[in-house]
């Protein structure tokens, strides 16, 4: 039988499969079974279930899912079993709605502000900071009041209640909404709207930015950043619930 582990304590593949696990540290995780292509970071407090793995060293990874928003990725066996626990059950998401969301509204803002007022860059699935990436800084902001969005941008689209917008044609939207930028295929990018057009999000430097930064909707304003995103607005989107990914199947 294949193993997972070292020589001293191997473990069979299937042997962690199924289980649940609580993590007490925050890990990095990655999109693959090997490389260093970093997909999020878990922060410790998280629970996941353990999907599949790998047996050879040194690219001993499991294939995980996290709860709290269905992501699935991988993670180091050693990383798992040396900072996580196994759990019996899943949590059991809080019900939210929009009302609910509105009055955490102020709670989500000051958590991107406060992000934004300390030395930061751009990070590529850094959801943990200092450095952000575009959905992870929006996820962040969120799940520190209590409400799970998915972990990418596109899929913070699809999840949100679609709200109209144009350039210089923002008055439906509400502080705390979600505006979508891209290609018309595809959602590759999103910002938390501040208020009038106003949003913070993190970029990277071939924007001409690298971290989080305040642009704005508005014509008129001619930052190179905000002219990019400009011309690449999608829509805008309106958070009505929390993800209910612990209570996912197996």
């Amino acid at each position: 039988m294949a193993t997972l582990g070292t020589a001293r304590s191997p473990r069979p593949v299937g042997s962690l499969a199924g289980t649940l696990w609580r993590l007490f540290r925050s890990l990095d995780a990655f999109s693959r079974p090997q490389g260093s292509g970093l997909a999020t970071q878990v922060a410790g407090g998280r629970h996941l279930r353990v999907l599949d793995g790998v047996a050879e060293p040194p690219f001993s990874r499991l294939r995980v899912r996290l709860l709290e928003d269905g992501y699935p990725c991988w993670l180091h066996l050693s990383d798992l079993l040396g900072h996580g626990e196994r759990v019996a059950y899943p949590p059991l998401p809080r019900p939210w709605d929009r009302p609910a969301i509105e009055a955490a509204i102020p709670s989500v803002l000051a958590f991107a502000e406060q992000a934004m007022a300390v030395p930061n860059r751009y990070l590529w699935g850094g959801t943990l900071g200092p450095d952000f990436d575009c959905s992870g800084l929006l996820q962040a902001a969120f799940a520190h009041a209590g409400i799970w969005l998915p972990r990418d941008a596109y899929l913070q689209e699809r999840f949100c209640r679609p709200v109209a917008v144009q350039p210089g044609q923002t008055s439906l939207l509400q502080p705390g909404d979600l505006i979508f930028f891209g290609t018309p295929q595809r959602c590759t990018h999103v910002g938390l709207h501040l208020g009038r057009g106003r949003y913070l999000h993190s970029s990277g430097q071939e924007h001409g930015r690298d971290g989080l930064g305040v642009d704005d909707l508005n014509p008129g304003n001619g930052d190179p950043v905000a002219t990019h995103y400009r011309l690449n607005l999608r829509g805008a989107g309106r958070v009505m619930h929390s993800h209910d990914g612990g209570a996912l199947p197996p």
